[in-house]
């Protein structure tokens, strides 16, 4: 099993619950829904674009071959790999939820929820 990740802020996330597909809030701007690839990028990723954020973050953990919207893989301006969700993601394709925990030195993978 492939597993691509989703960061959601917990605020945001409750939302969707009990719906049958996830579209996050910068969905229409974006086109696409980003994900990361492996723990490694998943922390870059968190400590980037969530660096000064206070709030309780989650991770969405995908088993990519679940999801029925079509996955591109597309380099980012950083020069890596990051797979996009075209379209809404269905909730059936999320496996696990995780907290992201921070620490004085960023982000971590934290437990499930």
């Amino acid at each position: 099993m492939e597993t691509i990740y989703c960061l959601v802020p917990a605020a945001y996330w409750q939302n969707y619950a009990g719906k049958t597909e996830y579209i996050p809030r910068d969905y229409d701007e974006e086109g696409f829904i980003h994900a990361t690839k492996g723990d490694d990028l998943l922390v870059k990723v968190a400590n980037r674009v969530y660096r000064d954020f206070t709030g309780e973050l989650l991770v969405l953990v995908i088993d990519e071959s679940r999801v029925a919207a079509e996955i591109k893989y597309e380099r980012a301006k950083d020069g890596l790999l990051y797979p996009h969700i075209y379209g809404a993601l269905n909730q059936d394709a999320i496996i696990q939820i995780r907290r992201m925990d921070k620490a004085s030195d960023g982000w971590r993978l934290g437990d499930g929820v």
